[in-house]
């Protein structure tokens, strides 16, 4: 029979190995700053897990210590349950809030119970934006964690939900894109009743709060602004869409695709941007 641990040590030894556990992937205050309240704990596989948290009073996001040029980022996300009407989830890159700044989002915007969540897709580039596309995800964004990816490299910009690319905002000599400033990453979590949830008409129902949204998995593969790039940066530094990544492009945009700012001559009464008649 083998010996058994005195309950010291049986202590010892199990924190020994949380810290292992915790130790092995830690990443929240490594690599960002947070604002509002945020948490932090470990699941069952020793993945770090960060929670941010949406109530009246305020908000929560987590913003990288290091800015970045090009570079392929991702993250599990386990969105809002229920009625996530007005709220906003956020997984973006932006190079700060001067009027000619550049950003690469990815933005889950809350449902009414029962309805598909949006994730709204945009570029800005030297103060440039309005180049939405937004998609019905055909998944429940809140059931489990999802894997979301943005490639940026100097060719083009894409979008990946669980690794299936759904767009690629592609690079043009004569048009601005975000090429030439370092951007931070950054999660967060806010009240965008005005906005998010069919066009501001529904709003946040602050009965349901607080409001979580869970962060796992994080990795950057990115040249750290100032700094060199990562030994095999070549894998995204290149890419671009090959013909069955198109196919999923087409396929996102023939099934799930709730707005394109191309088919909205509407808010450009003088005209398409200039890529929209380009292939």
């Amino acid at each position: 029979m083998a010996a058994r641990l005195p309950p010291l040590a049986l202590l010892a030894a199990s924190l020994a190995v949380m810290a292992a556990v915790a130790s092995a992937d830690s990443w929240l205050y490594e690599k960002f700053n947070t604002d509002g309240t945020v948490r932090a704990d470990y699941d069952a596989s020793g993945q770090q897990v960060a929670m941010l948290n949406l109530d009246r009073s305020s908000g929560a996001g987590f913003n990288s210590k290091e800015q970045y040029l090009y570079g392929e980022f991702s993250i599990q996300m386990k969105l809002i349950p229920g009625n996530s009407a007005g709220t906003v989830s956020c997984f973006y890159l932006s190079s700060g809030d001067s009027d000619d700044h550049d950003e690469i989002d990815m933005e889950f915007m809350g449902n009414s119970s029962g309805q598909p969540v949006v994730l709204n897709t945009n570029v800005w580039a030297s103060g440039d934006g309005k180049k939405e596309h937004q998609f019905d995800l055909w998944f429940d964004p809140a059931a489990d964690y999802h894997t979301y990816t943005i490639v940026w490299n100097p060719t083009n910009i894409l979008f990946k939900v669980d690794g299936t690319v759904i767009r690629c905002f592609k690079r043009y000599d004569d048009l601005p894109y975000p090429s030439s400033r370092p951007m931070a990453l950054h999660a967060t979590l806010w009240d965008g009743s005005y906005w998010a949830t069919e066009k501001g008409k529904v709003s946040i129902d602050w009965a349901g709060a607080p409001f979580v949204v869970s962060y796992r998995g994080y990795s950057a593969d990115a040249c750290v602004s100032g700094g060199a790039c990562p030994a095999g940066s070549d894998r995204w530094m290149n890419k671009q869409p090959d013909a069955a990544e198109w196919g999923t492009v087409k396929w996102a945009e023939s099934n799930y695709m709730r707005y394109n700012y191309c088919e909205d001559g509407w808010r450009f009464p003088q005209g398409l941007p200039a890529e929209c008649s380009r292939s």
